[in-house]
């Protein structure tokens, strides 16, 4: 209890000026207290009515999203939390707020991160010119891509395996693919499947590390068909494909969660597949400022790269 609260309380037993003495108070900032009464305890009911709605967001998404992104969401729908209606022309959510709510709630996203080493290097093949040098920008889109081949563990002991293809322009991941091997076949069919999405890649950029199927003679030919040009960084600097890396922590983190494992191969496959489904067309990025990956894209239509 704050002292100008016990004041209050006990004004009627005891003289204002008195209680406001002992406490070693201002009565006027007493009063000033007093007088803001009204406007504090509309504050306490908005931030409540504000809570109830990130709680409600916040789990729509998994219980992945964490302020900046319950705010995006929050002033996308004009839902400010104060009981003021959508078109009024008022200021929007702020995140400290929301984060402040977000806290006193016991709400947090998720933040775990696993490793596992999938690049295996081949010293034999050819290695690629880095076109990239760790600016994961773009002018356009289907113009730069990123790509990398991350493990999915089954509660069995076994793996599955996610190959990405992602767009340095919008981080949209324009082709994947998911198997229980890690194959040329599987970094082909991702790359084959952005060509699909895109209608064709020619003269793109696909960045990777110096994994052995990134550098197999199918995957360059697969490459050359699509007139795609490779790009590789240094050998053992993550770094160098920071936006894959990336993208692989996001998933495992907001799909496995306090999970060590998936619980069968058909569960990871589904679970997997929605959320790539949802981190394109629903998931807000804050790269995109805070929109999806495909609202972004279409938001920046003349932006796409148009190809033959």
């Amino acid at each position: 209890m704050s002292r100008f609260q016990f004041v209050d309380d006990t004004r009627t037993d005891y003289p204002v000026k008195r209680l406001c003495e002992v406490l070693k108070l201002n009565r006027s900032s007493y009063y000033k207290w007093k007088t803001a009464t009204p406007a504090r305890t509309r504050r306490t009911c908005d931030d409540a009515l504000l809570a109830a709605r990130i709680t409600v967001i916040f789990n729509d998404h998994d219980g992945c999203y964490g302020a900046k992104r319950v705010t995006a969401e929050l002033n996308d729908l004009g839902d400010l939390g104060d009981g003021t209606s959508v078109d009024a022309p008022v200021a929007p959510v702020n995140h400290k707020r929301v984060a402040r709510l977000m806290k006193e709630n016991g709400l947090a996203g998720f933040t775990r991160r696993r490793r596992v080493r999938t690049t295996v290097a081949d010293p034999s093949r050819r290695v690629f010119a880095d076109l990239v040098n760790r600016r994961f920008t773009a002018e356009s889109a289907n113009q730069t891509y990123v790509g990398d081949i991350t493990y999915l563990p089954i509660s069995d002991g076994s793996n599955m395996y996610l190959a990405t293809v992602i767009d340095c322009f919008s981080r949209r991941l324009v082709g994947f693919a998911i198997a229980d091997h890690m194959r040329t076949s599987l970094v082909v069919d991702a790359l084959t499947a952005a060509a699909g999405q895109r209608g064709s890649l020619a003269g793109a950029i696909f960045h990777s590390d110096h994994g052995s199927v990134y550098t197999s003679g199918t995957y360059q030919k697969a490459c050359r068909d699509l007139k795609v040009r490779q790009s590789m960084g240094t050998v053992g600097t993550s770094a160098d494909n920071a936006l894959a890396e990336s993208f692989n922590a996001a998933l495992k983190r907001e799909v496995l969660k306090d999970e060590k494992t998936f619980a069968n191969q058909l569960v990871c496959r589904r679970d997997v597949f929605r959320w790539c489904i949802r981190y394109n067309t629903t998931r807000r990025h804050s790269w995109c400022g805070y929109l999806s990956p495909q609202t972004y894209e279409a938001r920046s239509s003349g932006k796409l790269r148009l190809v033959s």
